[in-house]
């Protein structure tokens, strides 16, 4: 009686462990997700809670995923910008997961595509140095600077993807961007209407790097 009392205390505690079946949660290790952008991110003309990145975060607890967001998104921020504020919120925050959100202020100041792409490198490389994994959230823009500015930049995002062998939104604004009536007076900005849009886009990228211990 004592030894079938002790094995059903067993059978209980392991269960209560989830490793009764071997099937942790992939989703049980808590996770903090950084968000590096600009405007687009930042809640530019927009309610408090309903940008993007405050309906992931809804999202999150909704599918019972253990993990903080941290917006550090800033609206003008450049890629320059956002390579000198990255260490620190590194230090403070030790992401699991950094989505990079940049570069739009860039290509409407015409600066240049490689600056960029070696600032989005850096940045990259620094968050993987500090053990996060990264994500990048591709943007287009208007042609101001020319076809070619505009191609190259588009393409930029693609390259490093594949060179840094990093998750890639190709373009946030997908769906979005041919959609007048979705955006703010400035023609710049996306309306709250749009971010649930935005989420989309984001989400079927981000999901296997939650799953992904």
């Amino acid at each position: 009686m004592r030894r079938r009392h002790a094995l059903r205390s067993l059978a209980v505690l392991l269960l209560a462990t989830g490793l009764a079946t071997g099937a942790t949660s992939a989703y049980s290790a808590p996770k903090t997700l950084l968000v590096l952008g600009d405007s687009l991110s930042a809640e530019y003309g927009l309610s408090r809670g309903s940008g993007w990145v405050a309906l992931m975060e809804r999202r999150l607890q909704a599918e019972k995923i253990d993990a903080t967001v941290v917006n550090a998104s800033i609206s003008g921020e450049t890629t320059s910008g956002g390579r000198t504020r990255l260490p620190a919120l590194l230090i403070k925050y030790h992401p699991s997961i950094v989505l990079i959100e940049l570069g739009a202020n860039d290509a409407l100041r015409g600066l240049p595509v490689p600056a960029a792409t070696a600032n989005l490198r850096a940045m990259s490389l620094q968050a993987r140095q500090a053990g996060a994994r990264v994500m990048l959230i591709g943007m287009r823009v208007p042609p101001n600077y020319g076809r070619d500015y505009t191609e190259k930049f588009f393409g930029m995002y693609g390259a490093l993807a594949k060179e840094l062998k990093a998750p890639l939104v190709p373009f946030m604004l997908d769906g979005v961007a041919d959609r007048p009536q979705l955006f703010q007076a400035d023609r710049l900005h996306p309306l709250a209407e749009a971010h649930p849009t935005i989420l989309a886009n984001i989400w079927p990228t981000l999901l296997p790097m939650l799953k992904k211990q």
